[in-house]
């Protein structure tokens, strides 16, 4: 069996492992995952960008929270249905990172992660400013009547917790094959080598400039699905989604879970989700507990929990 099947096994497994835990577990980690699934996917598109293309970015909640709003705002105000509202979302955090990644992109390292930066604050403060419409902290709660899907002329309601279970699985899958696929095409490979050696890369005759940018923008379209999912699937959209926090959560996602891997940003968010549901349970310094747990395995892990799996025992994982 080459690498590459046995690569595609492995994720085949785990899609069949999540979908099988929905009939196993009881209904509050169903719940728990549906939310980790939704998130995981906003860590893979922020390891395209981090992981593959070498951009320390801190901009990525901007284009998460684009596709809460977008879906979010459509389906409150406007009435949207489940489809349309999710392509507003799709379509708002794509159009953001064209127009970010051309001037953000003029620069690099420590001045890239400060204009991303600066960016996702504009947003935030956008998001507060205009209160009216997003109700800043306090939030949306999109009505039952936003949140109905019709799939093949059968209705379904994403307050159901099977359905939004389901569906998040679905993103999931989707977006983990297709990276799977992205990673391991000729632009992968290219985006793992501009990261290595840019200006060998440039003299080859490659643009990197172009190379890069596609590689945020498609980064950015994947965490704006990401939000407009989390926005019809738990119906509610807030301003905290667009905070600096929600910039950092996935890079801590992604290096708990292993940089430049397809994998990890899953395991990064799913190990990081339960460290915080867990210790909170037990102490109100939950936090305390957690840095601890995450000091603890970066020391004895440096290269995240997929990056030690592949270094110690399966090198042909990507």
């Amino acid at each position: 069996m080459t690498p590459g099947t046995k690569a595609l096994w492995v994720h085949l497994c785990l899609v069949v492992l999540l979908f099988a835990l929905n009939f196993l577990l009881p209904e509050y980690h169903r719940g728990i995952l549906s939310r980790v699934m939704v998130l995981s996917v906003f860590a893979m598109g922020y390891n395209l960008a981090f992981g593959y293309a070498g951009m320390l970015s801190l901009g990525h909640a901007m284009f998460f929270a684009a596709g809460l709003y977008g879906a979010g705002l459509t389906a409150y105000h406007l009435g949207w249905s489940v489809w349309p509202a999710f392509g507003a979302g799709f379509a708002a955090g794509t159009i953001l990172a064209v127009i970010a990644g051309i001037l953000a992109l003029r620069t690099k390292g420590v001045a890239f992660m400060i204009v991303t930066l600066m960016f996702a604050q504009t947003f935030y403060l956008a998001t507060l400013y205009f209160t009216t419409y997003t109700r800043g902290e306090e939030g949306l709660v999109l009505p039952q009547s936003a949140r109905a899907l019709s799939l093949f002329g059968i209705s379904f309601s994403l307050t159901d917790p099977t359905v939004r279970y389901m569906l998040a699985l679905v993103l999931l899958a989707l977006v983990l094959f297709a990276l799977l696929l992205l990673v391991r095409s000729s632009f992968g490979r290219a985006l793992v080598a501009i990261r290595e050696n840019e200006e060998r890369m440039r003299m080859l005759g490659y643009d990197v400039f172009a190379n890069k940018l596609s590689a945020l923008i498609v980064s950015a379209a994947v965490c704006a699905s990401a939000g407009a999912a989390y926005a019809l699937l738990f119906g509610y959209a807030g301003s905290g989604f667009a905070s600096i926090q929600y910039s950092i959560l996935p890079l801590l996602w992604v290096l708990l879970g292993g940089a430049a891997t397809t994998l990890g940003p899953i395991f990064g968010t799913l190990f990081m989700f339960y460290a915080v549901d867990i210790t909170s349970s037990y102490t109100d310094a939950y936090m305390v507990v957690v840095g601890l747990a995450l000091i603890l395995l970066i020391l004895y892990f440096p290269k995240g929990i997929a990056g030690a799996i592949r270094e110690r025992w399966l090198p042909w994982l990507p």
